[in-house]
Formats: C-alpha cells, sequence, structure tokens
C-alpha cells in the first residue's frame, strides 16, 4: 500500500465519493476535532478534507486550520493536494485559468499561524524559501494534459483574511507588490503543513479578475458558476496525481527543525 495522500477541497471541490471503502472520522486534535473522509483510490490510501465544512458552512477566516493540518498528520497523511478558488490580479491567467502556486504573500490579521507558540520547542523560524513541495508541483504538472486542463507553472498568491473580497485600491497594491492571483484560505494552511513535515502544494482555479480589474461587482455565485464548468477537470488532474505520484521523496520539506510531532 502506498503511503497516505491527503485532499484539502476548496470552494466547489467537495466529493469524497470518488474513492472507494468510504468513512466519515471524526478527528480529535489539541485544537478541537476535524472532519475528514478516510478512503481509497486505486491502491493509494485518501483522506480527503472539506475546507469550509460538510456543506461549506465556515467562512474562511473562522477555518480551524491547526485542526485540519494536525488531523492530516495524525490519520498518517504524508502528502496534501490542496485546491482553491482565486481571483486574478494577473491578465495573463484570466477566468477558466490553472495556476499552480510557488509563492505566497501573507495579508490575513486574526488568524492563528503556527504550531509553535508556547515555546516548548524554543523560537522555531522555520524556512520558506521554497512554500509548496516541488515534488507534488512537479507531479501535479506531468498530469495537466490528461485532465484537459492548461496548467500556469507559476503563481504568487495574496492571502487576504476576508471573509469581504479586497477593495480595488488593494488589488491595485497587491498587484504592484508581485501578486498574481487573491484568495483567502491558503495562509496558514501551507505554513502549518511545512510546520507539520508534510509535503504541500495548491493548485488553485482562477473564477473571475479582481476588484478593480472586473467590468462587473464580484459576487460568490460567480466563484461557484466557475468551480462548476471545471470541477470535473480539477478532479480528474488531482486523482490522476494520486494515482502517479512518486513514493520517492527528494524534496526537504519534512527536513525542519523543530518539526511539529502529534501526540
Amino acid at each position: 500500500m502506498k503511503s497516505r495522500i491527503g485532499v484539502i477541497g476548496g470552494t466547489g471541490v467537495y466529493d469524497p465519493e470518488i474513492l472507494e471503502d468510504l468513512k466519515e472520522v471524526d478527528v480529535k486534535t489539541p485544537y478541537g476535532n476535524a472532519l475528514l473522509y478516510t478512503g481509497r483510490f486505486q491502491d493509494t490510501e485518501v483522506c480527503f478534507l472539506p475546507r469550509h465544512g460538510r456543506t461549506h458552512g465556515v467562512p474562511p477566516h473562522k477555518i480551524n486550520y491547526r485542526a485540519n493540518i494536525w488531523a492530516l498528520k495524525k490519520e498518517g497523511v504524508s502528502r496534501i493536494i490542496s485546491t482553491a478558488a482565486v481571483g486574478s490580479l494577473n491578465e495573463a491567467m484570466p477566468p477558466g485559468a490553472a495556476v499552480l502556486l510557488d509563492q505566497f504573500i501573507d495579508f490575513t490579521r486574526q488568524r492563528p499561524l503556527t504550531f509553535f507558540e508556547d515555546g516548548r520547542e524554543g523560537v522555531v523560524h522555520t524556512d520558506f524559501t521554497e512554500p509548496y513541495c516541488p515534488d507534488i508541483r512537479a507531479s501535479l504538472q506531468e498530469n495537466t494534459a490528461a485532465a484537459g486542463l492548461k496548467v500556469i507553472n507559476y503563481g504568487t498568491y495574496v492571502c487576504t483574511e476576508g471573509p469581504r473580497f479586497e477593495t480595488p485600491a488593494e488589488i491595485k497594491m497587491f498587484k504592484a507588490w508581485g501578486g498574481d492571483v487573491v484568495g483567502m484560505t491558503n495562509v496558514p494552511e501551507v505554513v502549518l503543513a511545512r510546520e507539520a513535515g508534510l509535503c504541500y502544494a495548491t493548485v488553485t482555479l482562477v473564477t473571475n479578475y479582481a476588484a478593480g480589474i472586473s467590468s462587473t461587482l464580484l459576487s460568490h455565485e460567480e466563484v461557484l458558476e466557475m468551480m462548476a464548468e471545471n470541477i470535473e477537470k480539477i478532479r480528474d488532474l488531482i486523482m490522476n496525481t494520486i494515482g502517479a505520484i512518486s513514493q520517492e521523496t527528494r524534496c526537504s520539506c519534512g527536513q525542519i527543525p523543530g518539526k511539529m510531532e502529534v501526540e
């Protein structure tokens, strides 16, 4: 049996029925409980985590990111593929494009950002020169054609607090600072995954141009509509990658000082 892989579903990605032997698991963690679905795809064990809850009822700034990542590690996950819907700041990334993130900028304000805040491990400074696992990114890129997707193999994600959309002035600033896409969920998820020593990568779907670039007012409905149009391709990309991902670890994601250990 291959090592267990985690899938974190963003907006519109809530179909654990693609797994065999499906079970719902309520995992207890020091930060609260987290809902997971476990099952198999081909000969790989998979944990699916609906980021916003079973019915998309948890707003981005209220997601229990620490419980989610802790639960995945506790259930034996070593690699995570996450998805997210984003707005575009870059005309080269139009609605409908899939973007494989390689950097992020954090503009969140009130979220717990780390597992290392009680001082038991001393002061832990985790390196983020390469925030997203190069092994998973390469596997995703290799499977884009089979899924019918053309993935843009770079992208700086700006994470905002939400749940409101950004102002045109904020988008103008983010774009000037090098942001390509904007969303509300990737931080601290990516940070906590690295602190836990897990391999983690995110493929995003551009659902709209951001405020001030878009010619219309923004709405959550347009996000859901664009996700619905492309959901099968995103699912195919994830499952193809799970089926083909190498079991040889060549990255350094797990080789960090002060790596969080589950109890």
